[in-house]
């Protein structure tokens, strides 16, 4: 009799994880974003609430995102569940947003749809996608007047395996190989 209740037990618990994990997952893609500003070695960029770089696709068209699937997946775009707020040294009047493919919305700085960088994450500051090519664009860092930081950062800047001088990067440097 001990052990069905034992395995009922275990199976509560782990219900109770696989809910708790879905709620963490949905309310990261379900909150109201905020953007504001930092500085790293390329200058004042836009940076989202945990400080993460924020950065542009070249490939992008009028307001619109082109990053999606294994794109997507390598540059997560900023995502928001209403209007996004402007933080410290973020201009509201620059932000908005649009609405992506799959229907979620994605928040914009000067009309560009914002993605976050995979090598970027928990470290803030680094700005590992500088002017790197990948899924068919160019990306680059957004200066905090909402447009492309074109420039390398500076030397000793974190570079992990990828290009800040504007070149194209190998394959090795990304996930998946892109």
């Amino acid at each position: 009799m001990k052990r069905p209740i034992a395995l009922v037990a275990v199976l509560v618990l782990a219900a109770a994880a696989l809910a708790g994990l879905a709620t963490i997952a949905l309310s990261a893609t379900h909150t109201t974003a905020t953007v504001k500003t930092g500085t790293t070695s390329l200058g004042r960029i836009v940076v989202d609430s945990k400080s993460h770089t924020l950065y542009l696709f070249r490939k992008d068209t009028r307001g619109r995102s082109a990053c999606s699937g294994a794109c997507a997946r390598n540059w997560p775009p900023l995502l928001t569940k209403g209007k996004p707020k402007a933080g410290t040294g973020a201009r509201s009047s620059l932000l908005g947003t649009t609405r992506r493919a799959d229907g979620t919305t994605q928040v914009t700085y000067n009309r560009h749809p914002l993605y976050t960088f995979v090598l970027d994450h928990g470290k803030r500051g680094s700005t590992n996608g500088q002017g790197l090519t990948a899924f068919g664009g160019r990306w680059y860092v957004v200066a905090a007047e909402g447009t492309a930081k074109t420039g390398s950062a500076s030397t000793g800047a974190s570079t992990t395996g990828s290009s800040t001088s504007g070149s194209s990067t190998t394959g090795s440097s990304m996930p998946g190989g892109y």
